[in-house]
């Protein structure tokens, strides 16, 4: 597709510029495209920052981003840990995201439950997340559950709103900690500075979320601490943000990080769900228990 730089265009940004001419592409599927060499200024490959021109003819090889949507693929790895008629307990490894979206073009969590579970298809309220009430981060590992049945979803659904629901992580954060527990009531919104991170803000923005995270010391090892975590709201990155905003962020972490600290390369995030809690359709409390990943217990054990 070819597009002229006419008078009444924004000339701020390139990738702006693209994102306002194509009515099926978000800016960062653009930048995308200038980054693979895809799109042409005048002939030559562009950069996003560049500022188009009056004249400047530019041309971009893909003008459609395909949607997202869930393709059944039984290779995606999880763990049935209980399979009851109306509910399932998984534990999803790290590494595995959790489901489809913009921008993501790896099998997904979703696209392994439904090709064991087809029929979680008709479960919940959003096709790209069948029977899903919540959610891990991709280098997260541990305990979800996923309802079966709409029933058992919205029973879920509801808990969660009611904050009923008990989710437990443990967590090796860099540091000592000195204080045996803790509990951080930060509001959590997106970062001023750098977009695709949230950010813990002592002073509540517009659009900040509250948030609460509940911690206990398990044990202190040489530069760390390991934490028992409770969250009691779902915020997104909820314990990663609020641990690094009090000085201590995840080990394996790069996204909240600090200078201060010297990273370890696992792989993957040392944050693990340990423990769910719920009430299943008949009200009666299910727990369920998980112990660390082997690669997380060997990483203990080497300090």
């Amino acid at each position: 597709m070819k597009l002229v730089v006419e008078t009444t265009d924004s000339t701020d940004r390139l990738d702006k510029f693209l994102a306002a001419k194509l009515a099926n592409a978000t800016r960062s599927f653009v930048a995308r495209q200038i980054k693979q060499g895809s799109v042409l200024v005048n002939g030559s490959p562009a950069i996003s920052h560049y500022k188009p021109k009056i004249g400047d003819v530019i041309e971009i090889a893909k003008v459609e981003q395909q949607m997202p949507s869930v393709k059944p693929d039984s290779s995606v790895a999880f763990t049935v840990v209980d399979e009851q008629p109306d509910f399932l307990v998984i534990e999803k490894p790290a590494g595995v995201v959790v489901h489809p979206a913009l921008g993501i073009s790896e099998p997904t969590l979703a696209d392994g439950l439904v090709a064991k579970y087809p029929e979680l298809t008709k479960v919940g309220e959003d096709k790209l997340k069948p029977g899903m009430v919540h959610r891990l981060d991709r280098d997260v590992s541990g305990l979800m559950v996923i309802a079966h049945t709409q029933a058992m979803f919205e029973t879920l659904k509801q808990q969660f709103q009611n904050r009923e629901i008990e989710k437990e992580y443990t967590a090796l954060v860099h540091g000592i900690i000195d204080e045996e527990r803790g509990v951080i009531d930060t509001p959590i919104g997106r970062s001023q500075s750098k977009g695709r991170r949230m950010a813990a803000h002592t002073q509540e923005l517009e659009g900040d979320r509250s948030a609460s995270t509940e911690y206990r010391v398990l044990g202190r090892l040489k530069n760390y601490t390991l934490l028992e975590v409770k969250i009691h709201t779902g915020r997104s990155h909820q314990i990663r943000v609020h641990l690094h905003s009090i000085g201590h962020p995840v080990v394996g972490d790069t996204l909240y990080t600090n200078k201060r600290v010297k990273h370890r390369d696992l792989g993957r995030i040392f944050l693990h769900a340990s423990r769910l809690a719920f009430d299943d359709a008949a009200g009666e409390r299910r727990t369920y228990e998980s112990e660390l990943p082997k690669e997380l217990k060997d990483f203990v054990s080497s300090l």
